[in-house]
């Protein structure tokens, strides 16, 4: 399939070669001659816009386009549909693993996709020896691969803070004896810092997600304790003083989420720069839509208004040398995710699993409670579910109808599955409010990095 994407962001008029990856900032006219699936006829371009353009210049420009079909930087075959269709005949390995540690939580966050942290069960705490099972799992199931990614997730993983400590230097004996690498990250309301816990977190984890949604009327409306008040006022000094303690070789989030109360999100990552973070996310919530929180058809005028300012504010400080990173518009254009994880995402289901508190397994922390998906459990010596593992490795963009002829398949990989499964009841058709917001955020992300190259 040879197609192309145009779009215009910040008044530049932008081309994308989908297969190549190649980008081309262009001129009105090489903009109008251009077709998204195909390049016209040179006589049916003319008659199309002799009104606008003098016959010559439209003649030279179409020439100059021409030139760059043939060198495959546009309109390009895809290379990458044969080895999707084939990776299910190499072994998959187990990369990356979510560690429920926690099924509860000291917060009850109004849009909490975990039922306010107990994942539709009772709160409980995994126990070290879980933990350690969890641990023995991963490196028996990682096979060859040196380096493994472990992810301390609840609820809040910081109430099961000693089990986490004892189950560190346990995996730090196992790393030695099986040669492998494996580096954690925890995702943290905050709440529990203290100078004890962030000493151990910078020490000890090789990222860091540390949860606040903003400005202080945004967060405490929705980010509320047990009795219903707000956290913002504990949060942000803690989770500043961890920031500080982080040097630029250990990695962190301040992240938030936004929904149908803050669609002006945009206000929430200035204010979250403003208070010195330099490396943001603010994520739109995931919620059915007759909830009073989810995001709905008619917000996308406003939130793609709200990714427009946030373009215009990053370019302005980085011109002004105060750069700070949004997640969602890291893009790299040179080099960018390898082939396969651009054909089939995160690998949620057989490269990457969720681990509850009991021990069982699921793709996924979003899938937690789908006895449907669930793939084993620790204490059995059995494989797990090939039938639910296989089904996973092959939802990816070439099984996906709409994804496959989609521009964007190459950067969002066919979206989240979890998502795509709870919205359609099907993984392989995407959930559509994420899609058209996952669209325009490639599009700033882009425009802006070409505009930070020049």
């Amino acid at each position: 399939m040879a197609d192309i994407h145009k779009f215009v962001q910040g008044g530049e008029h932008y081309v994308i070669d989908v297969n190549s990856g190649t980008v081309h900032i262009v001129d009105k006219l090489v903009y109008d001659i251009l077709d998204d699936k195909k390049l016209e006829e040179k006589q049916i371009v003319i008659n199309r816009l002799k009104n606008d353009y003098k016959q010559e210049e439209i003649e030279e420009a179409y020439d100059e386009i021409k030139e760059l079909i043939e060198q495959e930087v546009l309109y390009s075959k895809d290379l990458y549909e044969d080895i999707a269709l084939n990776s299910n005949k190499t072994p998959s390995y187990i990369k990356a693993l979510c560690l429920n540690v926690a099924h509860d939580c000291n917060l009850r966050c109004k849009y909490c996709f975990a039922d306010e942290g107990d994942y539709k069960g009772c709160r409980e705490l995994m126990s070290a020896e879980i933990a350690k099972k969890a641990i023995d799992f991963v490196i028996k199931k990682s096979g060859p691969r040196k380096n493994i990614e472990v992810d301390w997730f609840g609820g809040e993983p910081l109430m099961a803070f000693n089990v986490i400590k004892e189950v560190m230097e346990y995996t730090k004996e196992q790393e030695k004896i099986h040669n492998k690498n494996i580096r954690f990250t925890m995702t943290t309301n905050a709440t529990l810092l203290n100078d004890e816990i962030m000493d151990y977190l910078d020490k000890n984890m090789g990222n860091i997600i540390l949860s606040i949604d903003g400005r202080k009327e945004v967060n405490d409306k929705v980010r509320v304790r047990v009795d219903g008040t707000g956290s913002y006022d504990s949060i942000l000094p803690k989770i500043k003083k961890m920031v500080e303690m982080r040097d630029k070789s250990k990695q962190y989030y301040a992240r938030g989420t936004f929904t149908r109360w803050n669609t002006d999100f945009f206000e929430d990552i200035k204010f979250m720069a403003d208070q010195g973070f330099d490396e943001i996310s603010i994520e739109p919530v995931v919620l059915p839509e007759d909830h009073p929180l989810s995001l709905r058809e008619e917000d996308l005028p406003t939130i793609f208004e709200q990714y427009d300012k946030l373009y215009f504010e990053m370019l302005k400080r980085h011109k002004e040398g105060k750069d700070f990173r949004f997640y969602h518009f890291n893009i790299d254009l040179q080099g960018g995710p390898c082939v396969y994880k651009r054909i089939s995402g995160c690998g949620a289901g057989h490269e990457y699993v969720a681990i509850t508190p009991e021990g069982d397994i699921y793709p996924c922390h979003q899938f937690i409670g789908n006895e449907d998906f669930k793939l084993g459990n620790l204490s059995s010596d059995e494989e797990l579910n090939t039938d639910i593992v296989d089904k996973f490795r092959n939802a990816h963009i070439y099984t996906k109808p709409e994804c496959k002829k989609c521009w964007a398949r190459f950067y969002c990989s066919g979206g989240c599955q979890a998502n795509n499964y709870n919205f359609n009841g099907d993984m392989h058709t995407p959930y559509s409010l994420g899609c058209q917001m996952q669209k325009k955020r490639i599009e700033c992300a882009i425009a802006l990095k070409t505009k930070m190259m020049e």
